[in-house]
C-alpha cells in the first residue's frame, strides 16, 4: 500500500496550483464510455495474438535506456464481463534477460499500490533482484489499468477532492471527480480485471507460464493472477503480503497500531546512535527533540504518545524516587501531549502537526530503515538537512500529477472492492483524530475502518477468494516481523491460504527482497526462482546502507 499520508500532503500543495487556474485540469486521457461492472460471471475474452507485440522505446519521462528496456503495448477489454463494451490498451516494459543462453522465462512484477506505476517500477526490481534473476528472467512489468498509458481515466480535480480527501471522504469524492462526465467509468477498476490484463499479456508474449515477483499489494495481484489462472503461474515471490480477510477497511486499521510500534523502533535507533547525531541517549529525550522540531515548523506538537522512560530520563537528584518518577512520566504522557496539543489549537487553530513536513516525514519513512539517518538528521538540524531537490517542494508539476494520479486509483480500487464491513462505533475516533488532533497515526486507519472514507462509493465487485488449488509449485512469501505497512500477520495468512512457503524477516522493513544488502533473502529469491523451493525460513532485517 502506498503512503496515503503523502499523498495527502500533496493534494492540499497541489490545491494551491488550482487557484492559480481557472479550470481544473484532467489526468491523462478520458474515458468517456459509460461502463457498468458487477459481479456477473466473467465471460472469456479473446486472447491477445501471440507474436504481434511491437518493442519500441518506452516513454520518454521513464527514462529507460532503450537497449536493455522496451515497452510495447497490448489491447484489452476495458470491461471483462463485457468483452464486445471496447478496449484499452495497456503499456508492458521488458528487460531482456541478461544471459540470454540460460533464459528460464519471464518474471512479472508488480509495485504494490494500488495504484503503483508498474514501467518505472520493473527497473526498480531489475536493480534490485539478484544477479542470477536478471541473467536469467525477463522482467515484466505491466501497466495497472487506469494509469497513464493504460486506459488512464480522466478526472476532474479540484480544490473540494483536496478538501473532501482530507477531512476523510475520499473514496467518493475520488469517484464523483472521475465519473463526472461518464457514469460508472470506474467499474471496471479491480484487481481482477487486472489480473485478467496479465492473462492477456501472457498470451501475447507467447509465454505458456508466467512466475511473479508481487509486493505489497502485488501479492493479492499475484495471488489472484495465479487463483484464476493456476496452469499458467510457475513460481511467486509475496513480498510483504497482505490478508486477503482484510481487504480493505482492515488493512488500514491493522496500520496504526504497526506504525506506532515502528515509530518507538525509530526512537529507539535514533538513541542508540546518540554518538552520531546528539539527540539524546534515551528515546523519550529523542521523542522531545522531535516534538520541538515539530512546534517550531508548525506551531502545533505530535499527540503520538511518548515512549516509555528510562533511568537516563531521571533527572539529577530524583534518583532515590527513579521508579515514582518513571511511572508517573509514563502515566501521565500520553494526556498530557493531547492536552498541549488542544491548547496550543485553541490559541491558533492553524497550529497543528499536520501540517509541519517534519511529522508528515516521519510516518513516511518508518517502512524503510534505509530512510532513518536522514531522519535523524532533519530532527537534529531540520528540514535544511533535506538534500536539495529532495523534497516535497521539489516535485514537478508531472510528478505531482503522476502522484495525485496514482492516489486516485488507490482510493478507487480500495472502495470498489471492499469487502469489510463499517465500524460506525469507531466514527468518535475518526472525529477525534481528523478533527481536533490530526494524528496521522490514527485518522487514517479510523477513518477507514468506520466506514467514513468510502461512504457514497460501495463496492462494485468482490476479490475472487485466493487460494492455491491446481498450483504446480507452492508460493514463497517474505514478511517481515514488524513491517508497520503490511503487518505480519497478513502474511502469515495469505501464505496459509496460497499454501506458501514462510520466510521471516527480522525487522520493518517493508518489501525484504528490495532493500537491498540482505544476503539471507537473496538466496532465498535465487533458490526458490531457480529450484521451486528453499531451505530458508528465517533472515535478519536487512543493514542500513545509507550513510549515517
Amino acid at each position: 500500500m502506498s503512503g496515503i499520508d503523502r499523498n495527502l500532503h500533496l493534494m492540499r500543495r497541489k490545491e494551491t496550483t488550482f487557484s492559480r487556474r481557472s479550470r481544473f485540469v484532467t489526468l491523462a486521457v478520458g474515458v468517456t464510455a459509460v461502463i457498468s461492472v458487477g459481479v456477473a460471471p466473467i465471460a472469456a475474452a479473446e486472447p491477445a495474438p501471440s507474436g504481434d507485440l511491437r518493442w519500441e522505446s518506452c516513454p520518454a519521462e521513464y527514462q529507460l535506456d532503450p537497449a536493455s528496456d522496451q515497452c510495447a503495448s497490448v489491447t484489452v477489454p476495458r470491461n471483462y464481463a463485457e468483452p464486445d463494451a471496447g478496449t484499452i490498451d495497456v503499456l508492458v516494459t521488458r528487460h531482456r534477460a541478461e544471459d540470454p543462453g540460460s533464459r528460464k522465462g519471464v518474471l512479472f512484477t508488480n509495485p504494490g499500490g494500488p495504484g503503483g506505476d508498474a514501467i518505472g517500477s520493473n527497473r526498480m526490481f531489475v536493480d534490485v533482484l539478484p544477479d542470477a534473476i536478471r541473467a536469467q528472467w525477463d522482467v515484466i512489468g505491466v501497466q495497472p489499468r487506469g494509469l497513464p498509458y493504460a486506459g488512464a481515466l480522466s478526472c476532474a480535480v479540484g480544490p473540494e477532492l483536496a478538501t473532501a480527501a482530507g477531512f476523510g471522504f475520499g473514496g467518493a469524492a475520488a469517484r464523483n471527480a472521475c465519473e463526472a462526465g461518464a457514469p460508472g467509468a470506474t467499474a471496471h477498476l479491480t484487481t481482477e480485471n487486472t489480473a485478467r490484463d496479465w492473462e492477456q499479456v501472457r498470451v501475447a508474449l507467447g509465454e505458456d507460464v508466467i512466475d511473479i515477483y508481487g509486493l505489497s499489494y502485488g501479492t493479492i495481484l499475484g495471488s489472484t493472477y495465479a487463483t484464476l489462472f493456476p496452469q499458467h503461474t510457475g513460481r511467486m515471490v509475496l513480498d510483504s503480503a497482505v490478508d486477503q480477510n482484510w481487504l480493505w477497511n482492515d488493512v488500514l486499521w491493522q496500520q496504526n497500531d504497526g506504525y506506532k510500534a515502528r515509530f518507538y523502533d525509530l526512537m529507539d535507533w535514533i538513541a542508540a546512535n546518540n554518538d552520531t547525531y546528539g539527540l539524546g541517549e534515551t528515546p523519550l529525550k529523542v521523542y522531545q527533540r522531535w516534538s520541538d522540531r515539530i512546534v517550531a515548523e508548525a506551531g502545533g506538537n505530535p499527540t503520538l504518545a511518548p515512549p516509555p522512560s528510562q533511568i537516563g530520563d531521571v533527572p539529577p537528584g530524583l534518583e532515590a524516587l527513579a521508579n515514582a518518577y518513571r511511572s508517573g512520566v509514563d502515566l501521565t504522557g500520553p494526556a498530557r501531549v493531547q492536552f498541549e496539543a488542544f491548547i496550543r489549537g485553541l490559541a491558533d487553530p492553524s497550529h497543528t502537526q499536520m501540517s509541519s513536513s517534519i511529522y508528515v516525514m516521519t510516518r513516511q519513512v518508518l517502512p524503510a530503515r534505509n530512510s532513518w539517518p536522514l531522519m535523524a538528521r532533519v530532527v537534529r538540524d531540520g528540514v535544511d538537512a533535506i538534500p536539495s531537490g529532495a523534497g516535497m517542494n521539489d516535485i514537478s508539476e508531472l510528478e505531482l500529477e503522476r502522484i495525485a494520479q496514482s492516489q486516485m486509483m488507490q482510493s478507487l480500487m480500495l472502495c470498489n472492492e471492499n469487502s469489510v464491513a463499517d465500524r460506525p462505533d469507531r466514527i468518535p475516533g475518526w472525529l477525534f483524530s481528523t478533527f481536533i488532533t490530526g494524528d496521522l497515526f490514527e485518522l487514517i486507519g479510523y477513518g477507514y475502518s468506520a466506514g467514513t472514507f468510502c461512504a457514497g462509493a460501495p463496492p462494485v465487485t468482490a476479490l475472487p477468494e485466493l487460494s492455491n488449488r491446481g498450483l504446480a509449485t507452492a508460493p514463497l512469501v517474505l514478511q517481515g516481523l514488524r513491517d508497520p505497512q503490511t503487518p505480519y500477520q497478513g502474511g502469515v495468512q495469505l501464505a496459509r491460504d496460497m499454501g506458501a512457503n514462510l520466510v521471516t524477516v527480522e525487522g520493518g522493513d517493508h518489501g525484504a527482497g528490495i532493500q537491498g544488502g540482505n544476503a539471507v533473502i537473496d538466496q532465498a529469491v535465487t533458490e526458490y526462482l531457480e529450484t521451486g523451493r528453499t531451505s530458508v525460513t528465517h533472515a535478519p532485517e536487512a543493514p542500513i546502507t545509507a550513510p549515517l
